[in-house]
């Protein structure tokens, strides 16, 4: 019980304790900790160390420490034990008492994520992780796309998403947040307007960041997006600064049936949706997936889209142990492991084209090789700088008077540099989508999965 009886605001806890401190020292820990109004310890888990144990009967330990205590039943940390306890006594937040050698950094974080993803707060003397804000706000079936880092394709899947169950008649919206987003939540009627790039010149010369996710959404998909913005991206996910709250409001009073969010970055809408799917980039590092929040964002998906799986961004066998180890984190979910390949949004047959991607320079060849193939043009220059304006003029600059048609993706500097530099020049712009395909080629199993998932969030929607 909290001494000071006033549980009115105090949070249910579950403490981690260990074999290394005495005894009477956890117990004045607890009573510390119940000292103070905001901490009601209810329960504790012994997760190891043995130095100061006289056995590790739980009825004794009960006693002593006074709150329901439970030992590990293996020498290993004991997470899944730690899950079970904050169910069984429906806590609010897990108190981590513990300590060097039997909790280090990797095993914390480890600890961070099972119990982030049951909805609870994970801290300790000196940190304090809190799952990530989910506004209970949409009033329509919804479901949102997250990663876990930058520049791995969200606004490609989201673009996908967004055209796949358009054209099955579910009549999507998307409600994206990014960077540069308007200060308020704006509308693009991308199925009313033409989007040309005379209209994103004219409107990045008025101010308006036009390669913003919501007007590439509306370019790609040509359904109604709302742009939002946010500043800050936390450790877990949480933004400092968001409209996207008044974007789902917004959402809600369109004409749409169903509601798409788009994060940005690893950073995670602060909405509640009834499904997610992740992205996981295959050419970032190991350590961004497997460690610190990854597996928290992970254990967040109803459906995982892996991307960017080729050479040489991620050999076969990274991919494999990427697929092996998503599959433990989140069994339930299920894994479709893709590349991207160019898709221009108007016709470029004949053509000598100039074309800016934000692909790394590894995939050049891959990517001509696929548009000269597909599409019938022959590929004069290709520049992977669209996020670095000097560097992309200079490009551009080189082979502008090579080209006809300036083909670029609809990202950063795609507006303000290379749509003007190109109309300047009296060159036509074509803009460009990506595509993500199942590597066995299984087009319609993504596409599928996809669908069904949607089906899955109307369904829970509509059970609630």
């Amino acid at each position: 019980m909290n001494l000071n009886g006033d549980l009115m605001n105090s949070k249910k806890v579950l403490c981690l304790v260990d074999g290394e401190h005495y005894l009477p020292v956890t117990k004045d820990a607890i009573n510390t900790l119940n000292s103070k109004d905001e901490y009601d310890v209810i329960a504790a888990v012994f997760i190891g160390g043995t130095e100061k144990l006289r056995d590790d009967n739980e009825e004794s330990y009960t006693n002593i420490l006074g709150v329901p205590v439970r030992f590990a039943e293996t020498k290993n940390i004991p997470y899944d034990l730690i899950v079970e306890m904050i169910n069984s006594y429906e806590v609010d937040a897990v108190f981590d008492l513990s300590d060097e050698p039997i909790l280090d950094y990797p095993k914390r974080f480890n600890i961070a994520c099972k119990v982030l993803n049951e909805g609870k707060i994970y801290e300790g003397p000196d940190f304090k992780f809190e799952p990530v804000t989910q506004l209970d706000i949409v009033k329509k079936p919804s479901l949102k796309i997250i990663g876990t880092g930058k520049r791995i394709g969200k606004t490609a899947v989201s673009g996908f998403v967004s055209r796949l169950i358009d054209e099955n008649n579910y009549e999507p919206c998307v409600v994206a947040m990014g960077r540069g987003g308007p200060k308020e939540p704006e509308i693009v009627h991308g199925d009313e307007i033409e989007i040309s790039p005379e209209f994103l010149l004219e409107q990045s010369e008025k101010g308006v960041h036009a390669a913003s996710d919501h007007w590439e959404d509306a370019l790609m998909s040509r359904i109604l997006t709302i742009g939002c913005r946010r500043c800050g991206g936390g450790m877990a996910g949480e933004v400092f600064l968001t409209n996207m709250p008044k974007g789902a409001e917004l959402a809600n009073e369109v004409d749409s049936k169903f509601v798409i969010f788009e994060g940005s970055g690893a950073a995670i809408p602060p909405i509640k949706t009834d499904k997610n799917i992740v992205l996981i980039g295959a050419n970032q590092p190991l350590n961004n997936i497997i460690k610190y929040f990854g597996p928290y964002r992970i254990g967040l998906a109803d459906l995982i889209v892996i991307t960017m799986c080729e050479a040489p961004m991620a050999n076969e066998e990274k991919i494999k142990y990427l697929e092996e180890y998503v599959k433990e984190i989140n069994p339930n979910a299920k894994i479709i492991s893709t590349v991207f390949r160019p898709k221009p949004l108007g016709d470029i047959a004949g053509k000598k084209v100039l074309f800016a991607t934000t692909a790394p320079e590894a995939v050049q060849d891959k990517l001509v090789e696929y548009l000269e193939l597909n599409y019938d043009c022959k590929i004069v220059g290709i520049t992977s700088h669209l996020s670095n304006r000097p560097l992309l003029k200079k490009d551009i600059e080189e082979h502008m008077d090579e080209a006809d048609v300036m083909l670029t993706e609809l990202k950063a500097a795609a507006v303000d540099v290379a749509t003007k530099d190109s109309i300047d020049a009296g060159l036509e712009v074509v803009y460009c989508d990506n595509i993500p395909i199942a590597l066995d080629y299984t087009y319609p199993d993504l596409g599928k999965s996809v669908l069904d998932l949607v089906d899955s969030a109307i369904d829970d929607f509509n059970n609630h």
